[in-house]
């Protein structure tokens, strides 16, 4: 796999005039080829001219994105890199990873870190408004449920809890794992969610009745991540054979995907509670979502990224392994993703797989997480901080 290394801090130091930083072309186990990129004065905006050396040169350059291109006789690559608009540093304490967080069109994020702090903070700012407290030990995933004010927290202490964003107050809690709640989902609006957990098994609950409806306890292994979507027309769920309780809302014509410890990607019918199909794959499975009604993709320990067609699971539409280590985190955006690893890559794969934008800022730290609110892209990193990107500047479709 090809890819071009820029500088994590590139927008900073360019900034100066006749300052230089380094950028690398690597491809497969082969040594890479170093480069660099050096100021050659401001315009009138501030925006820098930019020379490279190397066999890199500069198409395009912007105060938050460049594009940069390594050429010679065999290799021909190009990348956009773009730089936070924001970082916000303030909201977790230094050195306090953060392994979740969220954010709504409505102005809101929320984020936990490995302190055990759920926060409440504004997406323009990065001012903290809430910390919801009543968790025990570490929260690993939070989101929000679609009015953008309700919030869904799991974690260490086996709970799920649901908070009112407004008020910052615990509305419910539900108990029932026997292990650390890994991920969740949230069926439609919310009248019934999905949690997974170390435990082996995924559960549907009841908020209103802060009860669980039922389980799917056959993944085999510690369950890391979960995914929802609607399939009706595309797969034969089955159906159940209990009469589907009255508490359950919209769960007909859904697929559970669940990634396991146990290097598995299984599917069940949510309402139905069987398994629909089981896939193997490279390694542990982190992350995994839903792209369309028809497709899927998953990442793994070992660094492999898999697209799955859910008409055909047997054969990968797409599968490719990079050198970016861990794969931990999606975020689905117009057919495609962002996801983030282990060696502090952000990256995003457009509707034809192809990865042409990459976002910087990480110096080699883990992104634990990364979502987006529809304008913008936010990240969580091991280095505390959370960063966001304009969307403008990535587009489905780079060049």
């Amino acid at each position: 796999m090809e890819r071009l290394i820029l500088q994590s801090d590139w927008d900073e130091v360019l900034k100066e005039n006749e300052e230089k930083v380094w950028v690398s072309y690597k491809q497969g186990a082969q040594p890479a080829i170093h480069g660099s990129l050096q100021n050659q004065g401001l315009s009138v905006e501030g925006v820098p001219y930019v020379a490279g050396s190397g066999g890199f040169t500069v198409q395009e350059v912007t105060k938050r994105s460049i594009s940069v291109t390594y050429s010679d006789d065999s290799s021909h690559l190009s990348r956009r890199f773009v730089a936070p608009i924001s970082t916000f540093k303030s909201i977790h304490q230094d050195r306090k990873s953060v392994v979740s967080l969220d954010a709504t069109p409505g102005g809101l994020g929320v984020s936990a870190d490995t302190e055990g702090k759920l926060r409440l903070w504004q997406t323009d700012t990065g001012e903290v408004r809430r910390e919801l407290v009543g968790h025990y030990g570490d929260v690993y995933t939070c989101r929000f449920f679609p009015s953008g004010i309700v919030v869904l927290s799991g974690g260490a202490d086996m709970q799920l809890k649901i908070w009112s964003a407004e008020t910052g107050k615990c509305a419910a809690t539900l108990t029932g794992h026997r292990g650390a709640i890994n991920d969740t989902a949230i069926v439609d609006r919310g009248r019934n969610v999905v949690s997974c957990s170390r435990d082996g098994t995924a559960r549907l609950w009841d908020v209103g009745q802060q009860q669980c409806l039922g389980s799917y306890p056959e993944v085999g292994g510690e369950v890391n991540c979960c995914g929802l979507g609607r399939v009706e027309g595309v797969l034969s769920l089955e159906s159940p054979d209990q009469p589907t309780s009255e508490r359950e809302v919209a769960t007909e014509g859904k697929l559970l995907l669940l990634g396991s410890e146990n290097s598995t990607l299984q599917g069940f019918g949510l309402q139905s509670r069987k398994k629909v199909f089981e896939f193997p794959t490279h390694g542990p499975v982190n992350c995994c979502d839903f792209l369309t009604e028809d497709t899927a993709v998953c990442g793994t320990q070992d660094g492999h990224v898999t697209i799955l067609d859910l008409r055909n699971v047997r054969v990968p539409l797409r599968e490719w392994r990079d050198s970016r280590s861990a794969v931990l985190c999606f975020c689905p955006y117009k057919g495609g993703f962002f996801t983030g690893t282990g060696d502090g890559s952000c990256f995003y794969v457009d509707s034809q797989f192809q990865s042409q934008v990459e976002l910087t800022g990480s110096d080699c730290d883990p992104v634990y997480a990364v979502r987006c609110d529809g304008s913008h892209v936010f990240t969580a990193c091991r280095d505390s901080r959370i960063r966001k990107y304009s969307l403008s500047l990535c587009g489905d479709s780079p060049r």
